[in-house]
C-alpha cells in the first residue's frame, strides 16, 4: 500500500512538471513579463487582498516544492505586487514552506534517485551537518552560489530534522528574500538580475554565512587560552615534542617529530615497542603460524600424504614466540630511535602542566605533548571473578605448559585468534560470546564462516552465552552462563579473557590536569587528534576507536605534522578507508562498509560476490573456501565496501583498499592485468562479476543485432 501510494505521488509530482513545461509556463516567468502586467497584477491584488495572497501563496509553494525554475521572479512579483514588508513575509514563509516541501519528497519520496544523482554532494553535507548541526544550513542558505534546489533535496537525505530544517531555511534565506523583494519595488527601474545580487551584496551574504564559524574559531581560540593562562608558560623550551608511550603510536609521533629536525623526547615506562611488538600483532601472528602449521599436518591427506606425525613441546613453542619478539625488537629498540633522534627515556611520565613533563625527578619543559599511552585488556565486573586466576591477551606469553581445559572469553578478533590457536596446538577449547554469532561486525555469512571453520578445529563455541559467574566446585573451576533463560555450568582449567581493551587514561596526570575523556572512558580529541588543551594531542588506542597497530600510525602522523606545525598549518584525520584483519582461519579483512552498516545507516548499494572455491590458485593450496564481496554504488562501479575471507585476505583486500583511496572502481580492477594463478585474482574475477551484473538486456540485445548484420553482410 505504502509503494502504491508514493507511486500515485510520483505520477502526480511528474504531471505537474509535464504540464509546466508543456503549456510553457516559464514564459510567464521573465522579468519583462512582470513589468508588463504589474498594472494588472497590482489591480488584482486591491480587489482580492487575501485571496491574491493564497494564490501567490500556494503557486510560489507547488513551484519551489517541485524544484521548478523562476523562484528569482516571483520573488521579485512579490515585491511588486505587496511591497517590501508584506512581500517580504509572504515570500519568506512561501519559500521556506516550499523548501520543505522539497525537502520532505526527496527524503520520504526521491531518496534512491537523489542519492544516485547527488550522491557526491552528500559526504560533505553529512559531515557538515555531523559537525556543526544548523549552521551548516545556515552558511549554504547565504551563500548564492549554491543552488538552493540542490540543498532542498540533499538536505532531505541527511540526519537533520525538518523541523531544524524550516526555522533555519527561513532565517537564512531571510537576507536574500529582502534583497529580491526590494528589488521588486523598484521593478520599474529594474533592467535585468545582474543588478539585484551585487559583489557587494555577495560577500556580505558571505561574511554572514561564515559568521557563526569565526565566532565558534574564536571562542575555541578563547577556551583554549583560558586554559592555557592557569599555567606559566616558559621563556624557552628544551623540547618541541615530548611523547609519552612507545608503542605503535609513540614510535611514529616521535621519528617524525625528529625527521622535521625537532627536538624530540620520548618517555617509555615498561618495553619499547609496546603491545604490538610484546604482547599483540608479534606474538600473536607468531603462534597462529605454528599453529596454522599443526593444522595442515592434520590436514595432510588432502596434500597427498597418507599419514604424518609431529612430536613437540608446547614451551617450545612459546620460546618460538619470543624469539620472534626479540628478533623485531631492534626496530622498536632505543639505540634506533636515539640514532634517528630522538631522545628516549625509560621511566614513568607525569604530566604536571601543559608545558612541564616529570620524568625520573627531571622536568622536560616542551611547547607540545603528545599522549600515546595505548590500552590493557578489559576485565569484566562478573561474579566471583576476583578467586579465579585468569589470563589476558598481556600475560598469555608467559605460560610455557599447555592448557588442558581453556576457557575463552570474548568472540571478538583477540579471542578468536587465540581460541583457533590453541585449539590447533592440542587444547580442548570452549568460547563463550554474548552476542548471538562470532566476530559479531562482520556479515552473518561471514561469522558463519568462522564459525564453521572453529566447529571443524573441534572447538566448542557457545554463542548467546551470557557470563554469570565464577565458582569452585570439589577445588574444580566453573562459569555460569546463561542461554535462552537456562544456566550452563562449563568447567575449565585455564581462563582466558579478551574482551576488548581499556584506555590507559590514569595514573600520568590527565584528570588533574583537566584532560578530557569521552564516555568510553578514551581520551577525547577533534579532527586534528588534539585534546581541550591546544598543545597536548593524543593518538593511538587511548583514543580509539580503531585499536589496530596501522590506525595507531597512521594517527600518530597527524599527532607529529599537526603539534609541529601548529598554528600555521593543519590535517584532518582520513578514516575513510580504515582496513583491518582478523587472523583466523578464514582469514577476515574489510575496509568500507559491511552489507550490515549500509542498512543501518540507509545507504543504498549492490553487492557483489566471488567464491573462492572456484579460484585456481586456491584449489592447488586446498584453500578453496572463502569469498570476496563487494558493495558498490547502485549502477556504478564506485567501491563503498569490501570483505574477503579466505586465506591472505589481509594481504588481498589491499587492492580494494587502494582503490577506494584513490577513487577507482570496479572497471579499474577488472581491466589491471593479475599474475595467474595467485589468489588476488579472487580481486579480478569479483569484479568481472560486477560487470556482468551490470550489462543491461537492451544493451545485450544491441550486441546481438549488431553482430547478426555482420555476419549477414561481407
Amino acid at each position: 500500500m505504502k509503494k502504491l501510494k508514493q507511486i500515485i505521488i510520483l505520477f502526480v509530482i511528474a504531471g505537474c512538471l509535464g504540464a509546466f513545461f508543456y503549456f510553457d509556463l516559464g514564459q510567464y516567468q521573465s522579468l519583462e513579463y512582470i513589468k508588463e502586467q504589474q498594472a494588472n497584477f497590482s489591480e488584482f491584488y486591491k480587489e482580492n487582498t487575501l485571496f491574491a495572497i493564497s494564490l501567490y501563496m500556494a503557486v510560489y509553494i507547488v513551484s519551489t516544492g517541485l524544484s521548478l525554475p523562476g523562484a528569482a521572479f516571483l520573488t521579485l512579483l512579490g515585491g511588486a505586487l505587496f511591497g517590501l514588508l508584506v512581500g517580504t513575509i509572504v515570500v519568506s514563509f512561501a519559500s521556506t514552506i516550499g523548501a520543505t516541501l522539497a525537502f520532505l519528497l526527496s527524503r520520504l519520496l526521491l531518496r534512491d534517485y537523489v542519492q544516485n544523482k547527488l550522491g557526491s554532494y552528500l559526504k560533505p553535507f553529512n559531515d557538515g551537518i555531523k559537525k556543526d548541526g544548523g549552521f551548516y544550513l545556515f552558511t549554504l542558505r547565504l551563500i548564492p552560489a549554491v543552488p538552493f534546489f540542490v540543498i532542498n533535496l540533499v538536505m532531505g537525505l541527511t540526519p537533520i530534522k525538518a523541523v531544524t530544517f524550516y526555522g533555519v531555511s527561513q532565517l537564512g534565506m531571510l537576507a536574500g528574500t529582502v534583497v529580491f523583494v526590494n528589488a521588486g519595488t523598484q521593478l520599474a527601474q529594474l533592467e535585468s538580475l545582474s543588478g539585484i545580487v551585487s559583489p557587494e551584496i555577495i560577500f556580505s551574504f558571505i561574511l554572514l554565512g561564515i559568521f557563526p564559524f569565526l565566532a565558534r574559531k574564536f571562542l575555541s581560540f578563547y577556551k583554549g587560552r583560558r586554559v592555557m593562562s592557569k599555567f606559566k608558560k616558559p621563556k624557552s623550551f628544551a623540547y618541541n615534542m615530548v611523547v609519552i608511550g612507545a608503542g605503535s603510536a609513540g614510535l611514529v609521533t616521535s621519528y617524525i617529530g625528529a625527521a622535521t629536525k625537532g627536538k624530540v623526547a620520548l618517555i617509555e615506562k615498561h618495553k619499547m615497542g609496546g603491545d604490538c611488538l610484546n604482547t599483540g600483532c608479534v606474538p600473536s601472528k607468531a603462534l597462529i603460524r605454528s599453529a596454522k602449521f599443526m593444522a595442515d599436518v592434520k590436514k595432510c591427506q588432502k596434500l597427498g600424504f597418507k599419514s604424518a606425525h609431529i612430536e613437540f613441546d608446547f614451551a617450545d613453542v612459546m620460546e618460538r614466540v619470543q624469539r620472534v619478539i626479540r628478533t623485531v625488537e631492534p626496530h622498536d629498540s632505543i639505540e634506533r630511535y636515539t640514532s634517528l633522534g630522538v631522545e628516549c627515556y625509560v621511566g614513568e611520565a607525569k604530566i604536571i602542566s601543559p608545558y612541564e613533563v616529570m620524568v625520573n625527578g627531571d622536568t622536560l619543559t616542551t611547547r607540545n605533548i603528545v599522549v600515546a599511552t595505548g590500552a590493557r585488556p578489559s576485565i569484566p565486573p562478573i561474579e566471583g571473578i576476583e578467586n579465579v586466576e585468569y589470563l589476558t591477551s598481556d600475560t598469555i606469553w608467559n605460560i610455557r605448559e599447555q592448557p588442558k581445559n581453556l576457557l575463552v572469553l570474548g568472540g571478538g578478533p583477540i579471542g578468536s585468534e587465540l581460541a583457533q590457536a590453541f585449539s590447533r596446538l592440542g587444547s580442548n577449547v570452549t568460547q563463550v560470546e554474548r552476542n548471538e554469532r562470532l566476530v559479531s561486525k562482520e556479515d552473518p555469512e561471514i561469522s558463519q564462516m568462522v564459525l564453521e571453520s572453529f566447529q571443524d578445529d573441534g572447538i566448542n563455541v557457545l554463542v548467546g552465552y551470557t557470563p554469570k559467574k565464577f565458582f569452585k566446585r570439589n577445588g574444580r573451576n566453573f562459569l555460569e552462563c546463561e542461554n535462552n533463560g537456562n544456566g550452563v555450568e562449563i568447567e575449565f582449567d585455564t581462563l582466558l579473557i579478551a574482551l576488548g581493551r581499556t584506555a590507559n587514561t590514569m595514573g600520568f596526570g590527565l584528570q588533574e590536569l583537566g584532560v578530557k575523556l569521552t564516555a568510553q572512558k578514551t581520551i577525547k580529541v577533534d579532527e586534528y587528534m588534539k585534546t581541550n588543551f591546544p598543545n597536548i594531542y593524543a593518538c593511538g588506542d587511548v583514543v580509539g576507536p580503531y585499536q589496530f597497530t596501522h590506525i595507531a600510525a597512521h594517527q600518530a602522523w597527524y599527532c607529529a605534522v599537526n603539534s609541529m606545525l601548529s598554528p600555521f598549518c593543519r590535517f584532518k584525520v582520513d578514516y575513510s578507508t580504515v582496513p583491518w584483519s582478523t587472523f583466523t582461519d578464514p582469514e577476515v579483512a574489510r575496509s568500507g562498509i559491511n552489507e550490515i552498516e549500509a542498512k543501518e545507516q540507509g545507504i543504498p548499494y549492490e553487492v557483489t560476490t566471488y567464491k573462492i572455491d572456484d579460484l585456481d590458485r586456491a584449489i592447488t593450496d586446498e584453500a578453496a573456501h572463502g569469498i570476496v564481496k563487494v558493495l558498490t554504488v547502485p549502477g556504478r562501479d564506485k567501491i563503498i565496501g569490501v570483505t574477503i575471507a579466505g586465506l591472505h585476505a589481509g594481504d588481498i583486500i589491499s587492492e580494494y583498499v587502494a582503490a577506494m583511496k584513490n577513487g577507482f572502481g570496479m572497471n579499474k580492477i577488472l581491466s589491471t592485468i593479475h599474475i595467474y594463478p595467485t589468489l588476488a585474482e579472487a580481486n579480478k574475477f569479483a569484479a568481472g562479476n560486477w560487470k556482468k551484473n551490470n550489462v543491461t538486456k537492451k544493451a545485450l540485445a544491441w550486441g546481438e543485432r549488431i553482430n547478426r548484420w555482420r555476419r549477414t553482410y561481407a
